[in-house]
């Protein structure tokens, strides 16, 4: 349903019946009320239409709505102007969209939302099947009740999973075709027996690998799975503002507060900065024409009981909070924020992975983080990390490669085939003498043998014994033998610091050769 000035609805109902979208366009509020009673997927309304005052039916049906519904609304304004939520707008699941837009922004909004709509009528048609399956089995309203909400919970679940296939997929198949694009292009011109432009083809190939490697890290980071360095973090030098505003579009004015005496937390520094910077990037997206972002750090000890729904343990812990002034987001936008894929923006302007990132992050440091957000009332992000407790470690002295002459003899165990070639090959290359095997049983048979070895080098997630559980076979054998853990995702190896023990190193996938090269060069000297 459409309801706007009558150019701009004939515009936008000639947009959607491009796309093969049906769209009828109504006169008037009464009618738009009463086409929406008869069912619809979604309202297109220009925000003029509430000048003389809000519409107190409109928001009594989206208030009466039953529990599987939530109407979505695009609500069209004009260039820059921010909605208020004390305006005469309605209250409900709103899309904001600035006037004019671009035809390929409106386009895949209507159709995310149209595709949410069809799966709310699902739920809808489930519940129902559910509903007369219990009366036909005699069960009581109140377990009848429980059942209901259970499924409407696994149909939940069950969308966020498909978004998240559906997202993968899509980045993945954008991905596949760059790399196997550029391949092609490169055996076609070897054929040929021509080198001009091979530089641009690898270049691109490299690319895509490079953006797929990022698109992996921040499912892992989402997933609490990725392997983090837990160390001492002084937040004063991450929250310089010389370096924030350098982060931030020119337009945006920036205010830090630090608490005085803030304390170090316990985290990995190279993560923190990266969810630091992804919060910076959405506030920046959501103040398009400038605005206030305001950064703040405070001690706080959390006791049992605190306002953070049980998500924390009691302890000390110190508050990231990021308050930005832009257009906020609407309740059922924010329902959604931390799941991977979920954007509201258009195709090819993000993959909606920055908030699900720092919320996987958050977790798996011990911490938490919380969205506070109302449509034109601005976002505040919450982001709380574990005081560090002790002294500051020293750091680390430089890697010294093995003394007395042992040798330059690598024992590479990994399961798969190609990965495994690839290993061998580049380390020979380097001069590295290599020995091989696809599973632990291989890499134990050269361990007890009279062969020289000299780092053991493999993959963590082997099949049946572990990478882990074969290095400390591999020390009770051949005592203060170096090993190099190479993971593309173990849950062992999630926290590096319990992880490795000394004399142990570890490289996450993927990584180039070059940087296998230098790191075995470190641990072994060069041949």
């Amino acid at each position: 349903m459409i309801l706007a000035p009558a150019p701009l609805a004939a515009d936008i109902a000639r947009l959607l019946a491009c796309a093969r979208i049906d769209s009828l366009c109504a006169p008037d509020l009464p009618r738009l009320q009463t086409c929406l009673a008869e069912g619809a997927g979604l309202a297109i309304i220009a925000e003029q239409v509430f000048d003389a005052g809000p519409s107190p039916l409109l928001q009594a049906f989206l208030d009466q709505q039953p529990s599987w519904s939530d109407l979505p609304i695009v609500l069209l304004v004009q260039g820059n102007r921010r909605v208020t939520a004390s305006g005469h707008t309605p209250l409900g699941n709103l899309m904001w969209l600035a006037v004019p837009f671009e035809n390929a922004q409106l386009l895949q909004m209507a159709q995310s939302a149209l595709r949410n709509r069809r799966r709310q009528y699902l739920v809808r048609d489930q519940l129902l099947d559910l509903q007369l399956r219990l009366q036909a089995q005699g069960v009581s309203p109140g377990e009848a009740q429980e059942r209901s909400e259970f499924a409407r919970y696994q149909a939940r679940k069950m969308e966020a999973i498909g978004q998240l296939a559906g997202g993968v997929a899509h980045d993945f198949n954008n991905l596949l075709t760059s790399i196997g694009g550029s391949f092609e292009l490169i055996e076609r011109r070897l054929q040929q027996g021509r080198s001009d432009g091979l530089d641009t083809m690898l270049r691109m190939g490299r690319e895509a690998v490079s953006r797929a490697a990022r698109l992996t890290h921040r499912l892992l980071a989402f997933s609490s799975r990725q392997s983090l360095h837990s160390q001492r973090v002084d937040l004063h030098q991450l929250l310089q503002t010389k370096r924030l505003v350098a982060c931030v579009t020119p337009s945006v004015r920036v205010q830090v507060d630090l608490t005085e005496g803030l304390w170090p937390v316990e985290a990995d520094g190279q993560q923190l900065q990266e969810a630091l910077d992804n919060l910076l990037l959405n506030a920046c997206e959501a103040m398009p024409s400038g605005g206030h972002l305001r950064i703040e750090a405070t001690n706080q000890a959390i006791g049992a009981g605190h306002a953070t729904d049980g998500m924390l343990c009691a302890g000390d812990y110190v508050r990231l909070r990021i308050i930005d002034d832009g257009q906020g987001m609407a309740q059922s936008t924010l329902e959604h924020a931390f799941e991977p894929f979920f954007s509201t923006k258009a195709i090819g302007q993000g993959i909606g992975l920055g908030l699900s990132m720092v919320y996987g992050f958050s977790k798996q440091s011990r911490g938490h983080v919380t969205l506070h957000s109302q449509l034109g009332q601005g976002t505040q992000v919450e982001l709380y990390l574990p005081r560090h407790l002790g002294q500051a470690q020293p750091s680390q002295e430089p890697m010294l490669p093995v003394q007395g002459g042992r040798g330059h003899h690598v024992l590479v165990v990994e399961d798969d085939p190609d990965v495994r070639q690839l290993l061998c090959q580049a380390l020979r290359e380097e001069g590295f003498a290599c020995h091989s095997g696809a599973d632990a049983n291989d890499g134990l048979k050269v361990l007890r043998s009279n062969q020289p070895v000299d780092l053991l080098l493999t993959d963590v997630g082997l099949p049946g014994m572990n990478g882990r559980q074969l290095a400390e076979i591999a020390r009770s054998l051949r005592p203060r033998l170096p090993v190099l853990f190479i993971t593309g995702y173990a849950e062992t190896a999630m926290v590096r610091d319990g992880f490795l023990a000394a004399g142990m190193h570890l490289l996450g996938k993927p990584f180039e050769l070059q940087q296998l090269q230098a790191l075995v060069t470190q641990i072994l000297g060069r041949p």
